[in-house]
């Protein structure tokens, strides 16, 4: 499985795929960032691309520390750190992969972003905004 396979997804696979997915291990190092907005439409492939020149780009974890910052901009440089650390999903209550802004970052306070292992070197991830779902996303280390 790739990127490509889950922007051509609906929300409702997307979401059962998350639901039925371990959390899996805390990442460490650099991964890819894929985000899936319309998800299985025919723009989401060409909206990921422009945010991903333009805007987001991924995460680099440091597995070790418990943080995350996030490459922006079309020069992949890393800002907005976040807190990483595993709890309840508010999606379906298991366990996850929480990557909290809420004490790190004055732009991203109010976002919460919860990944889950899809196979090695792939993670599927939520991003809420004070508890309201906003798009999904994917990691590939």
């Amino acid at each position: 499985m790739d990127a490509k396979q889950l922007l051509t997804m609906s929300q409702g696979q997307l979401d059962d795929l998350f639901k039925k997915s371990e959390s899996g291990p805390i990442p460490d190092g650099e991964a890819k960032g894929t985000a899936i907005i319309a998800p299985g439409t025919t723009f989401s492939d060409e909206i990921a691309e422009i945010v991903n020149i333009f805007a987001w780009r991924g995460k680099t974890f440091d597995g070790k520390r418990g943080v995350l910052t996030n490459r922006i901009t079309p020069l992949g440089l890393n800002a907005i750190v976040a807190e990483v650390y595993k709890d309840k999903s508010w999606l379906d209550g298991k366990e996850c992969i929480v990557l909290d802004y809420s004490k790190t970052s004055l732009l991203a306070h109010w976002i919460r972003d919860e990944i889950r292992q899809l196979e090695p070197k792939l993670y599927l991830g939520k991003v809420y905004w004070d508890k309201k779902r906003l798009i999904d996303f994917c990691l590939q280390f």
